[in-house]
């Protein structure tokens, strides 16, 4: 495997770790509805703490997802589309590849289908003589 493709399946799987978690969903919804927000404000908003929210945060930066910025003493954090962005290619991509892997089984049984057909029109043809 390339440099290039294990840095992006490192992000990938960064991405896809952060949104198991339903919490953190939620954290990106209300980022998303919102467009930047503190901790506190977001906890607001959740049922869990603050502390917890911060937490949930550090994994979402840790995988790209948000951003944070400091606006006097608040910080602030908001979604950073990027690695949602890029996850969603690779998951496209493996998507195409199995729709060309499902269109050739397919294909192979609709051929084997029809030869099978042909078979047994040329059998009865031959029986009926």
């Amino acid at each position: 495997m390339t440099g290039e493709h294990h840095d992006a399946g490192e992000a990938v799987d960064g991405v896809l770790g952060a949104l198991a978690d339903p919490t953190r969903r939620r954290l990106l919804d209300l980022l998303a509805e919102h467009g930047q927000a503190s901790a506190t404000t977001l906890a607001e908003r959740l049922p869990v703490s603050r502390q917890a929210v911060v937490k949930h945060l550090a994994v979402l930066d840790a995988a790209g997802l948000v951003s944070s910025s400091r606006v006097g003493r608040e910080v602030r954090y908001a979604v950073r589309p990027a690695a949602l962005n890029a996850t969603a290619r690779w998951m496209a991509a493996l998507a195409a590849d199995w729709d060309r892997r499902l269109a050739t089984i397919k294909r192979v049984a609709e051929a084997a289908e029809e030869s099978q057909r042909a078979e047994q029109s040329d059998q009865a043809e031959r029986d009926s003589r």
